[in-house]
């Protein structure tokens, strides 16, 4: 079907009619581009929700990224960490030994080389920022930094209070590297 002129189409009709097809006619077209109009300006409101949206996700996304990053280079030693803190118990062990009569020049001597082997891994973990996490017996149970490993009776000691510490916890930076193992009163 051609299109065809509307000064044709209005040539073909006769009287009043003219009239009548030309309002409607120019009421259409005022109508179509005001439809126009607000589909054109409703999908541009959505672009620029869609844009809003979009450049707000890419933030979080760098903000989440940037963290992440500063996360990794704080918490790098992590896991080295963990593995020193075994030898420190070693030593911590050694150092306790009680020292007798019999070959007491040796033992002293070893007994200095352990201190000074803890004093330097001492410093080695306050570099790291790798602080001891040991509580006194009497000390209320904080499952943030304590694992109880068992109850055990204890006079003057509160429920749910700690009685002896089984092996000392450890934290590095404002992390928890390792709980402190801790028996609780029951």
């Amino acid at each position: 079907m051609s299109k065809k002129d509307p000064d044709e189409l209005f040539n073909e009709i006769e009287g009043d009619d003219v009239e009548v097809v030309r309002e409607e006619i120019e009421e259409h077209n005022r109508e179509v581009p005001q439809k126009t109009i607000e589909a054109l300006t409703e999908e541009l409101e959505q672009a620029r929700e869609n844009l809003l949206r979009a450049s707000a996700e890419v933030e979080n996304i760098r903000r989440r990224a940037e963290n992440d990053v500063i996360n990794a280079r704080k918490y790098a030693v992590e896991k080295f960490a963990a593995e020193v803190l075994l030898v420190r118990d070693s030593l911590d062990s050694a150092a306790q030994v009680d020292l007798d009569a019999d070959r007491r020049e040796i033992i002293e001597k070893m007994s200095e080389g352990l201190t000074l082997t803890l004093k330097q891994l001492d410093n080695a973990m306050h570099k790291f920022d790798i602080v001891e996490v040991a509580p006194e017996p009497g000390e209320k149970l904080d499952p943030e930094k304590h694992q109880a490993m068992g109850l055990a009776e204890a006079e003057g000691i509160d429920t749910n209070h700690i009685v002896t510490v089984i092996q000392k916890g450890y934290t590095i930076k404002d992390r928890l590297l390792r709980p402190a193992m801790v028996m609780v009163a029951k």
